[in-house]
Parts: structure tokens; C-alpha cells; sequence
């Protein structure tokens, strides 16, 4: 079943605040073999000029895919998420996270295409301080594989 084309410029709420800790950035470091003392040592952080230790720049991740479960669980989309997988990523940071920052994420429905029996769904997660202060902001493309109908007739 195709995705429903109506939620393209659809927007969410925002999550729940998201308390980010100097153990989850190391742990989140560690995992990808980030070796940098910046997200490690506060004293080295500092020294570079951060208030604490900084998050490696793919740390947004966890949060950008967390307000993914909005669309994800949203029955109206008619998102068959056992045929997802995921196309595409990128980060426009505004500043780095650190330690301290209590952050809300809000997503957006940017696209939906139809191409080769794929639906392409372009969503934009907008992470900011509780105050409202732009901390990143994530895209990804997610590939729900053989729900489309083709409007140009490239299904074969």
C-alpha cells in the first residue's frame, strides 16, 4: 500500500526532553571508536572551549531516530516499517551537543516519492534546547520497499 501524500509538510510534537549526560556521550563514543578527549575528559573539553564535554557529531542520531516513532507509529501514514530500511542520513549542526543540554526534537514530513515501486520518505528531525535554542538538524530518507505505486509506470 502506498504511503498516504498528505502527510508531506505534516509536523509533530515534540518529544519528552532529553537530558544528555557525560556517561551517554562517552558510552555513544566508545561505541563508534570516537577516541577524542573531547567527549571523555571535561578539563580537555573546557580547555577547547566548551562548557563540558561534547557529543561526536552522529550523536543526534539517537535523537532524531527516537521522533522518528511518531511517523513510524502513525497508522494513517501506512508505513509498513518491516519493509523499511534506511537510504540516507545527514547533520546540519548549529552548535555541538554537550553534556547538560536538555534537548526536544520535532519532526517533519518533508517528502514522499514514489520511484521503481519504493515509497522515499524525506523526513527532518529539528533538535532544540527545551528553550528553544537550534541545536542540529538531521534528514534522513527512509525506503519502504515495494509499497509504491508508480505514477510514471517504472514498475516492472
Amino acid at each position: 500500500m502506498p504511503l498516504d501524500q498528505s502527510f508531506i509538510g505534516r509536523e509533530y510534537p515534540p518529544t519528552p526532553a532529553y537530558e544528555v549526560g557525560r556517561e551517554k556521550i562517552r558510552e555513544f563514543a566508545e561505541a563508534i571508536k570516537d577516541r577524542s578527549p573531547l567527549h571523555r575528559d571535561p578539563e580537555a573539553a573546557k580547555a577547547a572551549g566548551y562548557p563540558d564535554v561534547i557529543a561526536p557529531p552522529t550523536f543526534a542520531v539517537l535523537l532524531s531516530m527516537k521522533a522518528h516513532d511518531a511517523i513510524v507509529e502513525d497508522p494513517q501514514l501506512g508505513l509498513d516499517y518491516s519493509r523499511v530500511v534506511h537510504g540516507q542520513q545527514e547533520f546540519a549542526h548549529h552548535r555541538p551537543i554537550q553534556a547538560g543540554d536538555r534537548l526536544r526534537t520535532v519532526v517533519h514530513v518533508d517528502d514522499i516519492k514514489a520511484r521503481a515501486g519504493n515509497d522515499f520518505l524525506t523526513v527532518r528531525a529539528e533538535i532544540t534546547t527545551v528553550e528553544g535554542e537550534p541545536v542540529c538538524t538531521a534528514k534522513s530518507t527512509l525506503v519502504a520497499r515495494g509499497t509504491a505505486e508508480d505514477p510514471e509506470g517504472e514498475d516492472a
